[in-house]
């Protein structure tokens, strides 16, 4: 049974002890607890000591998650539902706009939740800088099953 990955990567506009970017940690915390509540997600990874990428440009201050998930629809369910969509509505108020070439987000699969790293994100993030979505990091616009074939999520 393979398992979905997403790591998420942004900036915020704010420092960090600034009141707009407690209200994103604020929601963040609910938004991570309500993932835990959902019985979908199965890992989160801390990124305390983490270095940031050099790939995900801008002037703000660095903020990334890694999650592993049950199924490419329960994340894609989780992400446009719930807390999530509204701290997505939200988003322009705590984060920087994404410059060219600047995703927000990659998502790949993987057998074993073991295999699932900061430095694997950070080269399937630069993989999708480079090539698009592909098999090895994809965006749920242009998707792959576990298989590897393009996969219309619903």
């Amino acid at each position: 049974m393979a398992f979905v990955s997403i790591y998420t990567v942004g900036r915020l506009k704010y420092p960090y002890d600034h009141p707009t970017s407690r209200e994103f940690y604020e929601m963040g915390y609910k938004v991570m607890r309500q993932a835990h509540v959902s019985g979908h997600l199965i890992k989160e990874f801390s990124s305390d000591g983490v270095p940031f990428p050099e790939e995900a440009k801008g002037e703000g201050y660095p903020v990334m998650t890694l999650t592993v998930w049950k199924s490419l629809q329960s994340l894609y369910r989780f992400t446009y539902s719930g807390k999530h969509i509204q701290a997505l509505r939200n988003r322009s108020r705590w984060v920087e706009p994404y410059q060219e070439k600047h995703i927000s987000y990659i998502v790949w699969w993987t057998e074993k939740v073991k295999d699932v790293s900061w430095e694997e994100a950070f080269k399937r993030y630069k993989d999708y800088i480079q090539h698009g979505s592909t098999p090895f990091a994809f965006d749920f616009k242009h998707a792959f099953d576990e298989k590897g074939e393009t996969f219309l999520i619903e």
